[in-house]
Formats: structure tokens, C-alpha cells, sequence
């Protein structure tokens, strides 16, 4: 089958790289697309937030399969725009999107459905975000109700840090802080059956130790030795089922890939926020240990025929990804620096470890990756357990040059 997937990021590289092995994906399209996806799908200059242009572009291809990779482009409704055009896309409508688009729609999905959340306050005035803050107390936990690219929440114990965030974001969320390890799970869903994959934990922070501002993600690994072994069962059922089954109630049925950041804290697990999509970098872990072929998976769902699908086959091995990103991130990151080393990795770390591309572009002449963008890069090793893959990854990480670079030294280390 022919498969066009919209993004340019890691998580869309991890995709495509997925899809690329699968037998049954005959051509693979990706737009934009970045420097690495160019080595596995033929890129294409769209816009991601078009929707007219993306439907129009996978019907020129003929694609079988449309896959949304960010979350943007869900909540604008590109997905719909595809489906109008009658090619079957993995990725829920602009009205499903919602749940990540709005972390006060969520809330309100999860009470009417009773899913285990944190309490919390919708505040539009400074009157609601006084007593929001006062109500709980330290730490500050302050969400943007709407999209804001991983960087919309603050956690802190500075009151004057938590309302001036809450005051620049209009509409805002206030909710109590959930203490325990936190842990993403993925589920595949076409509206009505859903499919869990294997749980991954990433870190938020920018700096070892989970010191300095949050970020987009600095790294992930899976699998979760320290988690109870019926978790993702639990979460099933407390969590992922009945939140579809009410948006289906809703008349908004939410197909595609549903994210659920969980804590799990002392009183039990506790819904952290839903996405609408694949999150980066968890992707890249989860995916790395990935047997069953995933184009047919995504088809599946996107065709409302997941209760045919089979069980998902897994890998035994373990999963690290290590992100590297920009000088100065998450601030205001320096681009346009030439990455060398990536030959490198493939030519001493392969099969083992890989690099997964974000922020990249090819420099005009074609001869050199440049960083484009804060976080750059996603490097992905696989072994035995999570020590060897660890250690794999971060090998890689070393052949890899990008002057004024960072990167998280403790990913998995603890576990």
C-alpha cells in the first residue's frame, strides 16, 4: 500500500522508519518531512496545516493511508479533510482532537466518564487564578488550555512564577500536583475497540537530575521494570476505554491514536493529560520494540476495523532514545549548525542504535545536515535490557558533533 505521513519531527521519522519495514508498504510519502525521513520516504513541500493541500497531495499519490503525525494539524482538522476525500487517515477528528487541544475539554471528558484525574480549576480572571493557587497550594502545577508545542505547563513552588504564567496564558488550567513516577501509554483506537501498546517513561526537563524548565522531552525508554505488571490492564480499563466510549457518546468518536500521561501516585494511577497522537519520544522507544508489521495496525483503526486486528507481537529487547538538542533549548535554540558524525553511528552502532531526526534540514548544496530547530535529534538504541541499551545509546550519542549541544546524561539510568 502507498502510506503518506504529514509531520517533520522525530516521532515522524520513527514512523516512517517503522512503516519502511513493513512489506506491505509498497511506496512511502512524508511532507514536509526532514534530512533523515528523506532517507526512507520521497518528502513533499506541504504544508502540514493545510488541509485542502494534504488531502489533495495523498490523492495524487493514490496513498492508501494517510497518517496525522502532530498534533496541530489534528486539532485544525486536516485528518477530516482527508476522510472527505474518502482516503482513510489514522488520526482523530478536529472535535475528538479536542481532548488534547483543550485541557479543559479533557477534564470534563474524564469526570463525565470517571476517569482518575487530579482536581483542578478552569480560570479565565486573575480573581480565579488567586483562588485557584490558593486552594492548592505548593507546588503550582499551571496548564495552557490549548496547545502550546510541550511547553504550555509549569511546575513550581514560586507562586509569583506559577500566576504570572497562568495570566499569560488567557484561559487556563489549575490542578493539584500528582506525586509518583509518571508513565505514557499509547493506544491505538478506531472509535469504539482499543489497543494498547507497551508503556514508556520520558523526561520533561531540560537538565540531569530533573533540574531546569520543562521541555518537549529529553529521552525515554521502555520497557518499565518497576512498574506493576497488570498496569497497563488497569489503565485499560479505568482510563483509555471509558474515555473513548464517552466521546462516542459524545458523537465525536476519537480515532486514532489516544495518549494517556499518567501518575502513579499514592492514591492510585491519575490521568496527567490525554494527546491526540504519538508522543515524541516516547514514539521512538516504543516503536523500536514493535514486531507486528505497523501499517496494517494503523489501517485498521482508521478503517473501524480493530476488533479484527490480532494481538500485537512485541520484542523482548529493551528501548532507550536520548534526545540532542540546540544550544540555549528550550529557550530560543541556535540553528544552522553542521551535525557530524551521523555516518558514523550508522556505520559502527547499526542495527543496534540509530538516529531519529527533528530539527534538521540539508544545507542548500545538499552536502551537510544542519540543525534546524531545538530539540535536533533523537538517538534510538535497542538490547538485551535496559542497561545494554542504554549503553548503546549513549555511544552513539558520543560519535555525534553538534557545537553547543545538550543532552541529558541520566536517561534510564535509575531504572
Amino acid at each position: 500500500m502507498k502510506v503518506l505521513v504529514i509531520g517533520g519531527g522525530a516521532r515522524e521519522h520513527a514512523l516512517c522508519r517503522s512503516l519502511s519495514l513493513d512489506p506491505d508498504v509498497t511506496a512511502l510519502h512524508c511532507a514536509p518531512g526532514n534530512a533523515g525521513i528523506a532517507e526512507v520516504a520521497r518528502l513533499h513541500p506541504v504544508d502540514a496545516m493545510d488541509g485542502a493541500a494534504v488531502a489533495r497531495l495523498a490523492t495524487e499519490l493514490e496513498a492508501r493511508l494517510v497518517v496525522v503525525g502532530p498534533e496541530a494539524p489534528l486539532v485544525a482538522g486536516v485528518a477530516d479533510a482527508v476522510r472527505d476525500a474518502g482516503i482513510a487517515c489514522f488520526g482523530p477528528s478536529a472535535e475528538a482532537a479536542r481532548l488534547e487541544g483543550s485541557k479543559a475539554f479533557a477534564k470534563d471528558v474524564m469526570a463525565a466518564a470517571s476517569v482518575p484525574t487530579g482536581r483542578s480549576y478552569v480560570c479565565t480572571t486573575p480573581e480565579e487564578i488567586d483562588k485557584a493557587l490558593d486552594a492548592f497550594g505548593a507546588p503550582f502545577v499551571v496548564k495552557d488550555d490549548g496547545l502550546a508545542a510541550g511547553k504550555g505547563v509549569v511546575v513550581t513552588d514560586d507562586i509569583a512564577a506559577a500566576r504570572e504564567h497562568a495570566l499569560a496564558c488567557g484561559r487556563v488550567v489549575i490542578e493539584e500536583f500528582l506525586d509518583g513516577p509518571e508513565v505514557s501509554l499509547f493506544a491505538v483506537t478506531d472509535g469504539e475497540t482499543v489497543l494498547p501498546l507497551r508503556p514508556a517513561q520520558d523526561f520533561k526537563r531540560a537538565l540531569d537530575g530533573d533540574e531546569g524548565p520543562n521541555t518537549g522531552g529529553m529521552g525515554a525508554y521502555s520497557p518499565l521494570p518497576w512498574a506493576d505488571p497488570k498496569l497497563v490492564d488497569e489503565v485499560m480499563e479505568t482510563v483509555l476505554q471509558p474515555t473513548v466510549d464517552e466521546l462516542r457518546r459524545r458523537g465525536t468518536p476519537f480515532a486514532g491514536l489516544l495518549y494517556a500521561g499518567l501518575a502513579i501516585t499514592s492514591r492510585g494511577v491519575r490521568v496527567i493529560e490525554f494527546n491526540a497522537r504519538f508522543g515524541d519520544p516516547e514514539t521512538q522507544v516504543v516503536l523500536a520494540r514493535l514486531r507486528t508489521p505497523l501499517a496494517g495496525v494503523l489501517l485498521a483503526a482508521a478503517e473501524g476495523r480493530l476488533a479484527d486486528q490480532p494481538s500485537l507481537v512485541w520484542r523482548d529487547d529493551a528501548a532507550v532514545t536520548v534526545v540532542v538538542a540546540s544550544h540555549n533549548y528550550p529557550g530560543t535554540p541556535r540553528t544552522g549548525d553542521p551535525i557530524e558524525g551521523l555516518a558514523d553511528v550508522v556505520a559502527q552502532d547499526a542495527p543496534h542504535a540509530y538516529v531519529l531526526h527533528a530539527g534538521t534540514r540539508l544545507a542548500d548544496d545538499g552536502s551537510t545536515v544542519l540543525s534546524a530547530g531545538g530539540r535536533v535529534l533523537s538517538v534510538t538504541a535497542t538490547g538485551r535490557d535496559l542497561g545494554q541499551a542504554r549503553e548503546r545509546a549513549y555511544a552513539a550519542v558520543d560519535r555525534i558533533r553538534l557545537d553547543g549541544s545538550q543532552h541529558r546524561t541520566d536517561i534510564a539510568r535509575d531504572a
